[in-house]
């Protein structure tokens, strides 16, 4: 796997500010009907660390090195599953996204799934402080047979403190495929209004937000685990499942990082290859 350089010196560099950068690639194969690495690439302050499991799925901890990200800031990560193979990728904390000085913190996800392998991506929560601004854009490919579990959840403002960051910012773009064939597409915009945060259709006045995406092997399949994961769902809160064809989408509103938590757990453990979260989500 090659991968790419990090950014040249960007104005902010210029004006003597200290920028995060880092670039981050894993590849597996499988040996013994076990899924082991392959190849392992480390740049700047992005780091990964692959803690023993007991199970046949491999476990990797994506670790930004800097404590958080700010304007200019720039990761990428990105991973090449090989067929058959299990693999799980989570981070070791969530990410904190801090006030901006200039510019957007960019963060770019790459991933390849192959044929009849199974990948749960599911990086904890990114905490976007008051005046943040994070762009972010994930890419994922899937093989024939292939299926995916994949999360994103944002909280807005710190629980313990009390905030709200009204101000923060958000572009986040999910694009996923199957040998190239388009099969789910989002694009989200939190530009720090007042209408966003409190419109009955978007936010309802929530603080924390989450998608789950799954794809299955065959229709057949998501319908079943459609009908799983409704029955798990509470009817006193704002979440719902809806499935088209081989995608499975759940989306979750709370009122705080730790509420919206204990929507997801049981329905991550649920979905995942393993029927298990990583040891990084109950620390």
């Amino acid at each position: 796997m090659k991968a790419a350089p990090l950014d040249e010196p960007s104005v902010l560099d210029a004006m003597g500010l200290q920028r995060a950068r880092g670039v981050g690639g894993l590849t597996t194969k499988q040996r013994g009907g076990t899924t082991c690495i392959d190849t392992l690439y480390q740049d700047g302050c992005a780091k990964i660390r692959l803690p023993h499991t007991h199970s046949p799925a491999m476990e990797a901890v994506f670790i930004n090195t800097a404590g958080g990200l700010t304007g200019g800031d720039h990761m990428r990560w990105s991973t090449d599953l090989a067929p058959h193979g299990r693999l799980v990728l989570t981070t070791q904390a969530c990410e904190r996204v801090y006030r901006s000085l200039g510019g957007a913190a960019r963060v770019q996800t790459s991933l390849s799934v192959g044929e009849d392998a199974h990948l749960d991506w599911l990086p904890q929560e990114t905490i976007l402080f008051a005046a943040s601004e994070l762009d972010r854009r994930i890419d994922i490919d899937l093989a024939q047979g292939a299926s995916l579990t994949a999360i994103e959840a944002i909280i807005l403002g710190r629980d313990a403190m009390g905030e709200t960051a009204l101000d923060a910012k958000l572009r986040d773009h999910w694009r996923i495929r199957r040998n190239g064939r388009l099969l789910h597409a989002e694009a989200t915009r939190l530009g720090g209004t007042i209408g966003e945060r409190n419109g009955l259709p978007l936010l309802a006045g929530k603080r924390a937000f989450a998608t789950i995406v799954h794809v299955a092997s065959s229709p057949e399949r998501c319908a079943a685990r459609l009908a799983t994961v409704r029955a798990c769902l509470p009817h006193d809160q704002t979440i719902a499942a809806s499935a088209t064809g081989e995608r499975l989408v759940v989306r979750a509103l709370a009122q705080s990082g730790l509420a919206l938590r204990r929507l997801l757990v049981p329905l991550l453990a649920e979905l995942s290859g393993a029927r298990a979260l990583p040891r990084m989500w109950h620390l």
